[in-house]
């Protein structure tokens, strides 16, 4: 009986490269199967690689987040040099933060009036005899030391920060004012300064954005606070608009 016998590719015993070989069938390896084997290989290897690089990625990303999301916050906020003002605005919102600045900027001697947004009721203001928002700023500015005759209400029931600039322009172009300084809460401060510069340049009025942190979180720990994170996401949302809206 014969054996059929082929030619096959195989490895020399020295190693020194392919010869090719006449043996039986199926004596040997033959340079397809070889080259599928170290294919195989090289997918594990890379089924490996893959998932550690990512693992690596993601914890060099975790570790440097702190300087990564500060430096994102300090792009984000506007706070300009400030210099004496005809006025400093207290926008509707925040009473936490933006009449407690107000006082503090008007016993600095930053300015000799302080505004008072006059904002739209709300349901609130309906059912429950409460002082509204803008009794709620006189009030605390009563107590921080500033007086009665330094402070002025401007608008009438105004709903958003585009609608406090109109009545500003307003209020700016009948007593002749030119320069603000505008309180706000850091996040907000981008918008709040852009829409006043805005719509105020056109009568010459200079506005001087001061952001403030509020009592919650800082420019310094921000994402480690809901209310930071909800807060940034927001006003970013919100910049956007304004920008594509006014």
């Amino acid at each position: 009986m014969h054996c059929a016998v082929r030619a096959n590719w195989r490895v020399l015993p020295d190693g020194r490269g392919w010869s090719l070989f006449q043996g039986q069938n199926g004596g040997g390896p033959t340079m397809n199967s070889v080259i599928r084997s170290r294919s195989q290989k090289s997918v594990r290897y890379a089924c490996w690689l893959v998932p550690t690089f990512i693992v690596l990625a993601l914890a060099a990303g975790w570790a440097a987040r702190a300087p990564i999301l500060h430096g994102m916050a300090k792009l984000w906020v506007v706070s300009d040099p400030l210099e004496h003002a005809d006025a400093i605005v207290i926008l509707g919102g925040r009473l936490d933060v933006r009449p407690f600045a107000a006082a503090d900027l008007y016993k600095r001697g930053l300015a000799d009036r302080v505004l008072v947004s006059n904002v739209k009721s709300g349901p609130i203001d309906k059912l429950l005899p409460l002082p509204r928002q803008t009794e709620l700023n006189r009030q605390i500015l009563h107590k921080l030391g500033v007086p009665e005759q330094a402070i002025v209400d401007f608008g009438n029931g105004v709903a958003n920060t585009y609608q406090e600039a109109r009545a500003v322009f307003d209020w700016a172009r009948i007593s002749g004012v030119k320069s603000l300084i505008i309180p706000t809460d850091i996040f907000a401060s981008r918008r709040d300064r852009w829409i006043f510069g805005h719509e105020l340049a056109p009568i010459g009025v200079r506005v001087m954005g001061q952001y403030i942190d509020p009592p919650e979180y800082s420019l310094e720990d921000w994402w480690r606070h809901e209310s930071g994170v909800i807060e940034f996401q927001n006003e970013v949302i919100k910049f956007v608009y304004y920008r594509l809206k006014y």
